[in-house]
């Protein structure tokens, strides 16, 4: 069944509900397209419980008897018993963790006697002889039916024992998210620039390469300065397609022409010849990415760095692109930028200072 709901929410408006469904124990079932991060979600809301545990069970691989057990011959009492599923958490288990979060990943790709037998699980929190203990919180995820992977209809009643996210992608979750886990600077330049290639899933479309934030996260891992550039454009072609592949290589060759911003940030690079767009917000981003890791080593020359940064945006930035540059310091990097300490500040917050403020609500 496909959510009939049109409202969406993004990834980090679907964590704060998810968070509050699971105080009441309200299941909830995440619906989105490919590669846009729903079982990373589910992780992040489990390690943010504190002293909790992930099952992930990816459900369209499974069959009933693994959900509800198989029945034997019990000697001792002369009875058929059911032999209780492995996977799913024991009271003794359970009890070691103040949360368990029991994950139903391609839910809705499960065959219908597979969901029948989860819906007895999620229905009365037993199947057969066996219970969830009290601390297990249930989420389950699917695809759309709309997307054309392999979905079978949800029966209503379990559809009606599930709380329905539909989830939207958003670059600036996705920014924050990519920032985190140092996904490599020409992706986020590149993606920065170009915000609508984060995503360009079409499910009408055959091509088996397609733009998702999982995508970029292949391409991210896979650049390396070590390998050809042919080989390189292969392998980004084959994550997210061959358009966006030729257009992010040009981009990245364009790029690497740019100043290096660790001179920039010291101050021996004061201007640049290369005005090419897409270029300048790779550098802009590179930038705040070299800042942001001064910050985190609490190197000493940091407001000097952040001074030269700001200077450097002044001189060689038109406004829109200094207003990103700031935005991107304050609210995605969270750049501890003292104004006191930081020389050129004064000038800076005269020409610009409206977008300061900006940037400071927005975080």
């Amino acid at each position: 069944m496909e959510a009939t709901a049109t409202r969406t929410v993004t990834p980090n408006g679907a964590k704060g509900a998810i968070r509050h469904a699971l105080k009441k124990q309200r299941p909830i079932f995440l619906w989105g397209p490919p590669g846009i991060g729903k079982s990373d979600i589910v992780r992040q809301i489990t390690d943010g419980l504190g002293n909790s545990h992930l099952i992930d069970i990816r459900l369209s691989l499974w069959e009933p008897t693994d959900i509800k057990g198989i029945p034997y011959f019990d000697s001792n009492i002369n009875k058929m018993v059911w032999g209780a599923p492995e996977e799913l958490p024991t009271e003794e288990f359970a009890s070691q963790f103040d949360y368990v979060v029991l994950f139903l990943d391609e839910m809705n790709s499960a065959a219908p006697s597979v969901q029948a037998a989860a819906y007895q699980l999620i229905l009365n929190r037993k199947v057969g002889k066996y219970r969830l203990p009290d601390n297990v919180l249930i989420v389950a995820a699917g695809n759309r039916e709309a997307d054309k992977g392999v979905t079978y209809r949800m029966p209503a009643p379990l559809a009606n024992r599930f709380i329905h996210l539909e989830l939207a992608v958003s670059f600036d979750d996705w920014f924050q998210w990519a920032a985190d886990n140092k996904i490599h600077q020409d992706v986020l330049g590149y993606i920065t620039f170009s915000k609508k290639d984060l995503y360009d899933f079409d499910p009408r479309s055959s091509s088996r390469s397609f733009a998702t934030p999982r995508s970029w996260a292949f391409v991210s891992e896979l650049l390396d300065d070590g390998v050809d550039e042919n080989t390189t454009t292969d392998l980004v072609a084959g994550a997210v397609g061959e358009g966006l592949a030729v257009k992010f290589m040009a981009h990245r060759k364009v790029a690497s022409s740019m100043p290096n911003p660790t001179d920039i940030l010291a101050g021996k690079v004061k201007e640049m010849q290369q005005k090419e767009i897409s270029a300048m917000y790779s550098l802009t981003v590179s930038l705040c990415y070299e800042l942001k890791e001064a910050s985190d080593k609490n190197d000493k020359k940091f407001d000097d760095k952040v001074n030269n940064f700001l200077q450097f945006a002044m001189d060689n930035f038109e406004t829109e692109l200094v207003v990103m540059g700031i935005k991107l310091a304050l609210t995605q990097y969270q750049l501890p930028i003292d104004p006191d300490e930081v020389a050129c500040f004064d000038e800076f917050h005269e020409r610009f200072g409206k977008y300061i403020k900006a940037a400071q609500t927005v975080h």
